[in-house]
């Protein structure tokens, strides 16, 4: 049994009669009584009964009758919610961000998702990028921003940007401790100075273990503390030094609280990337959502809204990038 005959036997029944049917339908009557009679063999059951006054559904007839209408009608339904979901996305979107981005991220992407997609519910969840890889592994996020790149059978991602890690230290060295002089400062040389770093579980100490290790220098620092605002407490304090993107500094930079310099060989950078999963289809909204929040963190590059940070050498959904910050010389 098959929707058109459903559509068949529910306008028999409405016109109580074949020929009615068949004239309303546009289809030849004795290829509605076939269809009719190939229901009764399927069902086992009659479904019509022919009276004086027309033909009318049997008892079996009538509890066919009511559930393809419902089925009909369910169809009609989805068909419309598809169509008007395809016009304008609706429904809700689970983002999985770091802290470090949902800072800068967060506010921008809701407002341009509630100014251009207003049926759509953005649901925000923040952990550190092993916490969300682990969430959208496991289908409870639909989208997430990631400071590490993912491919495989289910994930897949896009680097969107770049961000520049720098060195950062108090305005006063701590004792015995001769500071950088102004300028580039070697990556060797950062490895040498007392370092407050976050756990080695940590994404960030992570890349910076493997900068290390690939030139054959060590990290050994002197205090792990994950929180970004306890280690610019810690430096501040004149405990030591550390190394963190230049957005999460520039503003105790300018306010002359810490002292910055530009790292180099190499040129440590931190890339962001947009994952989403592949082994399960993107809904309209998710789409959108996805589309936007690309969107979202190229334009707060190319307004310079995220110090330090570059577009990607493929991420041509914006043209620009930030300029380059200058380090606090050291008075």
């Amino acid at each position: 049994m098959d929707l058109r005959q459903l559509r068949y036997f529910i306008a028999i029944v409405e016109q109580g009669s074949f020929s009615k049917a068949a004239e309303t339908l546009n289809v030849a009557q004795p290829a509605l009584s076939l269809h009719v009679r190939n229901m009764e063999a399927e069902l086992g059951s009659a479904l019509l009964f022919r009276s004086p006054q027309g033909v009318v559904a049997t008892e079996a007839g009538e509890i066919l009758i009511r559930h393809a209408r419902i089925v009909i009608d369910q169809l009609s339904i989805a068909r419309h919610e598809i169509k008007g979901q395809e016009a304008e996305p609706s429904g809700e979107v689970r983002l999985g961000l770091p802290g470090t981005i949902s800072q800068i991220l967060s506010v921008p992407l809701i407002l341009e998702v509630r100014k251009r997609f207003p049926k759509i519910k953005l649901c925000i969840a923040e952990a550190m990028s092993g916490f969300v890889t682990e969430w959208i592994r496991e289908g409870r996020i639909d989208l997430a921003v990631l400071y590490m790149p993912v491919s495989d059978n289910a994930l897949n991602s896009t680097e969107v940007i770049s961000e520049e890690l720098w060195l950062l230290g108090p305005m006063k060295p701590p004792a015995g401790v001769k500071p950088p002089a102004s300028g580039a400062v070697a990556y060797a040389k950062v490895t040498q100075l007392p370092l407050i770093l976050p756990s080695a579980d940590h994404g960030l100490r992570m890349l910076l273990e493997r900068e290390a290790s690939a030139r054959g220098l060590s990290l050994d620092p002197v205090i792990e503390v994950d929180s970004y605002a306890n280690i610019k407490g810690l430096v501040e304090e004149g405990i030591g030094y550390s190394v963190l993107p230049y957005n999460s500094i520039a503003r105790d930079v300018q306010s002359e609280r810490l002292l910055a310099w530009p790292i180099t060989q190499p040129e440590i950078k931190r890339s962001v990337h947009l994952a989403h999963p592949v082994d399960r289809p993107l809904s309209h909204a998710v789409s959108s959502v996805h589309a936007l929040c690309r969107t979202t963190l190229l334009n707060l590059v190319v307004k310079g809204k995220w110090n330090g940070a570059r577009a990607a050498a493929d991420a041509s959904a914006a043209d620009g990038t930030a300029c380059r910050p200058t380090a606090k010389k050291r008075s």
